[in-house]
């Protein structure tokens, strides 16, 4: 399949001769060239998606060179596509190119823009890395790769503090993740003798319970010990309960980076890597529970904290770290397929979500405290519609054999394979998840209240004041994105009128509309009913599919009664009453700050992990590098060598009968000891 060498390397090359033109090659020709790239690799990648959409389609392996030989470890470059690939691809290359378009206008302010670009191409060439590996290696280089990408576009205004601390922050929760992953990737070598991901995939039911491992008072089989490793990689790249922290706080990068990196893209590495070697999952059972776990508690985690946010982008982040915990839940109960949709639909709706918070900004003078928006569905109507859409598809609004939304169809499989897989974990899973769905629909709808509803708020921000007064503010050292909207005055919003962003920023998220209203209606049935479509790429459970058909009518509107409910709830306190928020909130009390303070999980890291951290660096550096290895080594001898010329001087004094005294005594004591011997 040559187009796939096409796909994949087209943005490496793009991002190499943007990065390497930088400002001498201008920014018009740096977005040209590596948006046309992103095109073209979008282009080629749906028909290889359509063409696997008729099943039975088999993989095939494009051989690009000679990698590694080194004792038994031995194995090649080569670009896998399969079925699992041909979803990826279609995902990765769609986003990445539509936010390349969109940043041509959200980034037109900023002198940057070379740099920006090359970075967009430079992650988008190391994500196809990933989802086209043959090997776990290969799969690990793209892995690091994003890893990379993702911390130079979180902190791109390098110069604004807050961008860095982001950037360093995901830089390092993200390398706890990936020492799992390599040690997963050593073990499976050791266990299997080969990193080739279809030989492990073969070999990996045989390996079934076939041994144990021992470790103190643990005692697990090696296929467990493999997979729970392996996972803490997935639980890093994919902001799983525990190693989340970095995702809300990279809202600090602009926001086409979260829409792509955050949305759609990076953070469903992990989901993709579980899917990609289910065959060992269904080969470690309490693996499979870990999963499950994890992924339902992140879900309904990261569902009460959106509830109580302001910042708009931070809203969605949280969401999309619920609707990654749903992802993996479903993983975890054996419905890969419909792990793989709802990654699919999402990616979708996330990244429309995100841009379209983005054209809020935009129009609001990078204002992102939803508090200080209101009213503005009339003032960028385009931006409101599609919005809206992203909100329907999320919540899951649909009608049950007519049509609906996107996340109406990916959502409800998981909830419903949840329900079906009969195990107490799937069946935890699927009442956190039904809940979680509650809150989803409540905080999705809050936003949109806050934001297009209401009366404009838009005189007491502090940034338009700003604006209104001239004094505009760089990105690089002020809360908010890059771009300053044009001020224009207008009675009664305290002199200030948000506009619609320009066509370079609407026709992406007009097209991600289309995906968000579509796609689950137009592929429910191949990804979660059609084995032939997957063709081996990922572990399917015919008993599972079966049995999500057998379940009771209550649970199957479990999911479309938790939105609704959600719905009328935020209706009734963000436009029937406003006042209930704050009584809510007040009669809550601790348990609102809790969960307003994102669960202290910053706070606790802070005490257990960053504070030791510190302590140790300082006590290394004042007592052992400058009070041992400074003292004793270099300013040690250096102290000799001073000491010792200021002796040496002293005989140095200019004088011939010094001189002469000294050769005397020198010559006295050279014959005393010859005459001694």
């Amino acid at each position: 399949m040559p187009s796939i060498l096409f796909i994949v390397f087209l943005p490496l090359l793009a991002a190499i001769v943007t990065g390497l033109g930088n400002r001498a090659l201008g920014s018009f020709a740096a977005k040209l060239i590596t948006t046309g790239a992103l095109f073209a690799a979008m282009f080629l990648s749906w028909p290889i998606f359509l063409h696997y959409l008729g099943g039975n389609v088999g993989a095939t392996v494009t051989p690009v060179l000679h990698w590694v030989s080194s004792g038994t470890l031995s194995f090649d470059w080569a670009l896998r596509v399969d079925t699992l690939t041909a979803v990826m691809l279609v995902v990765v290359t769609t986003v990445s190119a539509l936010v390349h378009l969109y940043s041509w206008g959200y980034m037109d302010e900023d002198p940057d823009q070379p740099r920006f670009f090359a970075y967009l191409s430079l992650f988008t060439f190391a994500m196809l890395m990933l989802v086209t590996a043959d090997n776990l290696v290969q799969m690990f280089f793209g892995w690091e790769g994003v890893g990379l990408a993702s911390y130079l576009l979180i902190g791109f205004w390098f110069r604004k503090p807050s961008a860095n601390a982001a950037a360093i922050k995901a830089f390092v929760v993200n390398r706890v993740g990936d020492l799992g992953f390599m040690l997963g990737i050593l073990g499976t070598f050791l266990v299997f003798q080969t990193v080739s991901i279809p030989e492990i995939l073969a070999a990996a039911p045989a390996m079934k319970g076939a041994s144990t491992i021992h470790f103190l008072w643990l005692r697990a089989d090696t296929m467990t010990v493999l997979c729970l490793l392996l996972f803490i990689g997935a639980m890093g790249k994919s902001a799983q309960l525990g190693l989340h922290t970095w995702l809300p706080d990279a809202m600090e990068g602009p926001t086409p980076v979260s829409a792509l990196i955050h949305a759609a893209t990076m953070v469903t590495a992990g989901v993709f890597m579980v899917c990609r070697l289910s065959p060992m999952f269904e080969a470690a059972p309490a693996a499979k529970t870990f999963v499950t776990f994890i992924g339902a508690a992140t879900c309904f985690f990261a569902a009460t904290i959106g509830t109580t946010q302001w910042d708009i982008k931070r809203v969605i982040a949280y969401s999309t770290c619920s609707q990654l915990g749903y992802m993996f839940f479903a993983a975890g109960v054996g419905a890969y397929g419909a792990a793989m949709f709802h990654l699919f639909t999402h990616a979708f709706f996330k990244a429309l979500l995100f841009l379209g918070a983005g054209s809020v900004i935009h129009a609001m003078h990078h204002e992102q405290d939803m508090r200080y928006y209101g009213g503005l569905r009339k003032q960028i109507p385009i931006t409101f519609y599609v919005m809206l859409a992203g909100t329907l598809a999320i919540t899951g609004v649909g009608i049950a054999g007519v049509f609906g939304f996107a996340g109406f169809y990916s959502k409800d499989a998981i909830l419903e394979a949840a329900f079906a897989s009969g195990t107490a974990m799937g069946t935890a899973a699927f009442w956190l998840g039904s809940f979680a769905a509650l809150l989803t629909s409540f905080y999705s709808w809050r936003l949109v209240f806050l934001t297009f509803w209401g009366k404009p708020r838009w005189a007491e921000s502090e940034h338009i004041q700003h604006a209104l007064h001239g004094e505009h503010e760089s990105p690089d050292e002020e809360h908010g994105d890059a771009h300053h909207a044009e001020v224009h005055p207008h009675e009664g919003t305290g002199g200030y009128h948000p506009h619609e962003s320009p066509w370079t920023m609407l026709v992406p998220i007009c097209l991600l509309a289309v995906g968000a209203v579509l796609a689950g209606w137009a592929f429910y049935t191949p990804f979660i009913h059609t084995e032939a479509f997957w063709n081996g790429a990922v572990a399917y459970n015919e008993h599972l599919i079966d049995a999500m058909e057998e379940i009771p009518e209550w649970a199957k509107l479990s999911a479309t009664a938790a939105m609704l409910l959600g719905f009328v709830t935020a209706w009734y306190a963000y436009i029937k009453d406003t006042s209930i928020p704050g009584k809510v909130a007040e009669q809550l009390g601790p348990i609102y700050t809790f969960v307003y303070n994102k669960w202290y999980f910053d706070e606790l890291y802070n005490v257990v992990f960053v504070k030791p951290a510190f302590w140790f660096g300082r006590l290394f550096w004042q007592q052992g590098d400058v009070g041992i290895i400074d003292r004793f080594g270099p300013n040690g001898a250096a102290w000799v060598v001073e000491k010792g010329s200021v002796a040496a001087k002293r005989f140095q004094s200019g004088y011939l009968t010094n001189y002469a005294l000294i050769m005397l005594v020198g010559l006295v004591a050279a014959v005393t000891w010859v005459m001694a011997q």
